[in-house]
């Protein structure tokens, strides 16, 4: 632990105007901080570590979110306790560096001792551009990863510098890359354009449109599931319900939409990493958007301390197991189904020995019972196809 030191700044709760409450045992209560004359605080395995990230130098249109961390804690400290064992500490905040790529690589030296250690991890931004340097954490422990957004746009502009509207590219250009799959939540076509959208297609990636997924929350779920890193872009919420952003949107996500999701995220035995970005005090409304975006973090640490580790690949007694023959394409489809959540699962075979050692992983795929009844009809659910072509070409 004390090698991250170095990395971080201490923080004071009182400085955050967090008071114990007198009717209900607050989180603020249970978060063991690191404070100004105190040591890294222990974390056990299994453990949620908060760590926020003053950084906004790559904010397109949005420069003041790099403020944003403090603000969150001061609404997140007060909420009640979610669970009796949740376990959070605070690690303060990354010490800036001089320019950008210090402040990513301290953050991903931080992300990759948190992982080791079997913990997860909060990171509170500034911008979204750190979704990068928490990749670069992953890279660090050369573990082979998904990335699921909460984003109206896809970040894959074609600039030279990391910045929130390009991280996605330089994951992508990353060599050697630990990118395996990539999933975009709640995307808005106006500001994608089609040319995007192709090559989202051509990457074999995975995107769903704002009024697909709202038309099917449990789609989401999903999704989330299968993510290492959820990567949050703020602007996804409408204004209306966030109005602390640089660049809102009267169209996106509502506020109970997006706690839902983050629940997802905490249930899903895999996700180990959740970033919030791009939300700006300089916007907000009373606190409005730093209270709802702490209510979704809440919603997160309930959903991972209400875990049901009943991924296939690692507890198979607690699944039901289904095959289905499709015909047409000379293909066996095996799902699993747990006991546990009701949560399902399909596998996704790979043709080379080498590649299934490499990603043994990615082999069991989050789907839902929409995919198993589709296979059952004699057609291969989307997603399927996306997942076999990238483990078989």
């Amino acid at each position: 632990m004390s090698s991250i030191k170095k990395y971080l700044t201490p923080i004071n709760p009182d400085d955050l105007g967090y008071h114990p409450s007198e009717y209900a045992v607050t989180l603020g209560s249970k978060i063991k901080a690191y404070t100004p004359g105190t040591n890294l605080p222990a974390m056990p395995k299994g453990g949620l570590v908060l760590l926020g990230v003053e950084e906004d130098r790559g904010a397109i249109n949005n420069a003041g979110c790099a403020s944003a961390p403090n603000e969150i804690r001061r609404y997140l400290y007060q909420l009640a306790l979610p669970t009796d064992n949740t376990k959070v500490v605070d690690y303060g905040n990354i010490l800036i560096g001089q320019i950008p790529d210090d402040t990513y690589y301290a953050v991903s030296e931080v992300v990759a001792s948190v992982l080791s250690k079997g913990n997860a991890l909060i990171l509170l931004g500034g911008s979204q551009d750190l979704t990068f340097a928490a990749y670069k954490g992953y890279e660090k422990l050369r573990r082979i990863m998904n990335i699921s957004t909460i984003d109206p746009r896809f970040d894959l502009e074609n600039t030279d510098e990391t910045t929130s509207r390009s991280w996605l590219r330089n994951i992508i250009m990353q060599n050697p890359n630990y990118l395996f799959f990539h999933s975009n939540v709640g995307f808005q076509t106006y500001y994608v354009g089609q040319a995007y959208i192709k090559l989202m297609d051509e990457l074999k990636f995975d995107a769903y449109r704002l009024g697909e997924v709202q038309h099917d929350m449990k789609r989401t779920e999903s999704l989330i599931r299968n993510a290492d890193l959820l990567s949050v872009d703020v602007s996804a919420i409408r204004q209306s319900d966030a109005p602390g952003n640089g660049y809102p949107s009267p169209h996106g996500f509502y506020g109970e939409e997006y706690c839902q999701m983050m629940r997802f995220a905490g249930m899903s035995d895999k996700t180990n990493c959740l970033g919030i970005f791009e939300f700006n005090p300089l916007y907000d409304n009373h606190g409005q958007t730093a209270n709802m975006l702490a209510q979704g973090i809440w919603y997160f640490i309930e959903g991972f301390y209400n875990r049901k580790h009943d991924d296939p690949k690692l507890n198979p007694q607690n699944c039901k197991h289904f095959i289905v023959q499709s015909k047409e394409q000379g293909i066996d489809i095996h799902f699993y189904k747990s006991k546990l959540s009701d949560r399902w699962w399909m596998q996704v075979p790979c043709d080379k020995e080498e590649l299934r050692e490499i990603y043994s992983d990615q082999l069991m795929l989050p789907c839902t019972y929409a995919d198993y009844e589709m296979a059952m009809q004699g057609e291969l659910p989307a997603i399927w196809w996306r997942y076999f072509k990238r483990l078989n070409s």
